[in-house]
């Protein structure tokens, strides 16, 4: 028999304020698993509030396995797993655990998409371009318009995955919703990444060729011929070492470059 007991607004806003420290609790065992039962506590002491012990135990052992996803994403997630611990009856409840882990990859790739690598880019661009002007309010900038989209989508994704529940999930199968808004995130993240990296930075060489009695710029040489071409170089090159070691050794490889570009720099081969 489906619970008679129903989900309140006070309950999903509850679980919004437990999403925020659901980083909190992470591990490499089972990852986000501990924030995510933290975060179901609410609709589990509504809806099994009069249960017994056992059943009690079974709810919760199911929000204690394995799970990882992108924090935004979690919100609509939680949402849907909400909806369907309300919906499903006692021995439909595999169903619960069966969604919770068929959402984390797609969803993960989109919030990835939409939050991380597209808006995050884009709020971090504007915020440079202040603060490259020597204007504190870039940093402030930054971290204000992010989080307010950050925060906001938390929110929303929780209310609104509880009041499509199931539905949700056969309209993204129906109309591959999700493939397509991942897509298009991700054309709007390179276009801004590109025009970050054209816009701000800059890479040329004062080195200069004695060709008999006259002097050859190399830059000018290049400029003629591909301007910006050693910051393409650079661009590629840094993508592709990113690439190849999968992201692990990105601090180094930051740090690395630099190192390397004050030294070059100090000895004029770089300016």
């Amino acid at each position: 028999m489906i619970n008679e007991r129903k989900i309140t607004k006070k309950d999903l806003n509850h679980i919004f304020w437990n999403l925020q420290t659901m980083s909190f609790s992470y591990n490499y065992e089972k990852m986000q698993m501990i924030g995510f039962a933290h975060c179901m506590t609410p609709v589990l002491d509504r809806l099994y509030h009069d249960a017994d012990k056992e059943t009690r135990v079974r709810a919760m052992n199911r929000h204690l396995e394995f799970f990882n996803c992108q924090i935004n994403a979690n919100a609509l997630i939680l949402g849907v797993t909400a909806a369907m611990e309300e919906k499903t009856k006692e021995d439909e409840k595999e169903a619960v655990v069966s969604v919770k882990a068929g959402l984390m990859g797609p969803f993960a790739g989109l919030g990835d998409s939409l939050l991380k690598f597209t808006w995050m880019p884009i709020c971090g661009s504007i915020g440079a371009a202040f603060a490259l002007q020597g204007n504190i309010i870039g940093p402030i900038l930054m971290f204000l318009i992010y989080n307010i989209v950050n925060i906001l989508t938390k929110y929303f994704f929780i209310h609104y995955g509880y009041n499509k529940g199931v539905d949700l999930i056969e309209q993204s199968k129906n109309s591959n919703i999700i493939q397509r808004i991942s897509n298009l995130a991700n054309v709007v993240g390179v276009m801004v990444l590109g025009s970050l990296i054209a816009t701000t930075v800059k890479v040329s060489t004062p080195l200069s060729i004695n060709v008999g009695e006259q002097s050859v710029k190399i830059q000018e040489m290049f400029d003629k011929v591909m301007p910006n071409f050693l910051t393409l170089m650079f661009a590629l090159g840094t993508f592709f070492l990113v690439k190849k070691f999968q992201g692990k050794y990105t601090v180094t490889l930051i740090l690395s470059v630099m190192v390397i570009g004050v030294i070059l720099s100090v000895f004029g081969v770089l300016k």
